[in-house]
């Protein structure tokens, strides 16, 4: 059996355009655009970008929340693709999924006790000592007074409501956990007790996760394996160290860049090599040739306009760092030699 918990190949998310009375598509908003991932079992691997990368999308692909257009899904050697809401249900069971927004993911007129059960009442769960008792153990699991359980949403913190979220997805006992940037919506100060508390639950449940975001210290933190995404492509895929040490795509490169850095010795040396990507990210409706990143490159050759770079090994990196690049950014290359086309700080 294969080690990967869930295996994605060639996937594809298409959002139609439509024009006049009767709707005539006049073009697709190319959200995903061919993206091949594989989560290994028991293993965080962290997905990154900037807004409107496509990672979201890709997380309610692997949910199957959305049908891809193209590719293939597989959980468990088990193609998912294109299973209808009914055959589906006996597997939401083994994947589940945390929203970015708590204040807007659980439902105002539910109590905390009525949104936890739910799952256990779709799916049938038997509960042997009540549903009461089975949500308050949740609750406990995640640091919530279980004497709550018949308060609602907006009486709970930002942060405590997340906790809700994950006690929910926690209820079936999934294998597989997408947290669609968990994190972003609290504050800086509750961020690292609700990653600790997911990595605590992961060792205990041996959870899966998929953890998207933008934030790469929190990535860096919780992650075992990154994956780079841009403009509805994966361009660079690595295990955490080796990619926070030698990321070889120019995207990954700038993005590292922009991570804030609190000691202001290291502070002054990553502002002078802070590199500053020109223009705007270009529309999905309408990608580049070639290589997406190629109109914010500093690398860009023409080859780049004409031949799409694979996703493959590049330079000396190991088999699990893979790069989608013609040139990809060498460990001694200076930033003098990095640019015309970005700019220091």
């Amino acid at each position: 059996m294969s080690e990967n918990l869930l295996e994605a190949t060639g996937v594809e998310k298409h959002f139609p355009i439509t024009k006049g009375l009767f709707k005539r598509q006049i073009g697709a908003v190319r959200a995903v655009d061919g993206i091949d991932l594989s989560i290994r079992t028991g293993e965080t691997l962290g997905l990154v970008g900037e807004s409107g990368s496509g990672k979201s999308t890709a997380g309610r692909l692997f949910t199957r929340i959305l049908e891809p257009t193209a590719g293939t899904i597989t959980f468990e050697g088990e193609d998912i693709s294109h299973k209808s809401v009914t055959q589906m249900r006996p597997l939401r069971r083994d994947v589940q999924m945390i929203f970015q927004d708590p204040y807007s993911s659980l439902n105002p007129r539910h109590t905390v006790g009525a949104i936890i059960s739910a799952p256990l009442q779709i799916q049938n769960i038997p509960t042997p000592n009540g549903v009461k008792k089975a949500v308050q153990d949740l609750l406990a699991l995640v640091g919530l007074n279980p004497e709550h359980y018949n308060r609602y949403p907006h009486e709970f913190s930002g942060g405590q409501r997340q906790r809700i979220g994950i006690a929910r997805a926690l209820a079936l006992r999934p294998k597989l956990i997408i947290a669609d940037e968990p994190v972003s919506a609290l504050d800086v100060s509750i961020q690292a007790q609700v990653v600790n508390l997911m990595e605590d639950l992961q060792r205990e449940f041996n959870l899966t996760y998929l953890f998207i975001a933008h934030d790469l210290s929190v990535v860096r933190h919780i992650s075992d394996r990154v994956a780079v995404m841009y403009l509805g492509k994966i361009v660079e895929v690595a295990d955490r160290d080796d990619l926070y040490k030698n990321p070889r795509h120019p995207y990954t490169v700038a993005l590292m860049s922009a991570v804030p850095v609190p000691d202001p010795v290291r502070r002054d040396r990553a502002q002078r090599e802070r590199v500053l990507l020109t223009g705007d990210v270009p529309s999905p409706i309408n990608p580049p040739s070639g290589c997406r990143f190629r109109t914010r490159c500093w690398k860009a050759q023409e080859i780049c306009a004409t031949e799409e770079p694979p996703l493959i090994t590049r330079l000396d990196d190991p088999e699990s760092h893979l790069t989608a690049c013609h040139f990809p950014v060498v460990n001694d290359e200076t930033v003098a030699g990095r640019r015309p086309a970005a700019t220091p700080a």
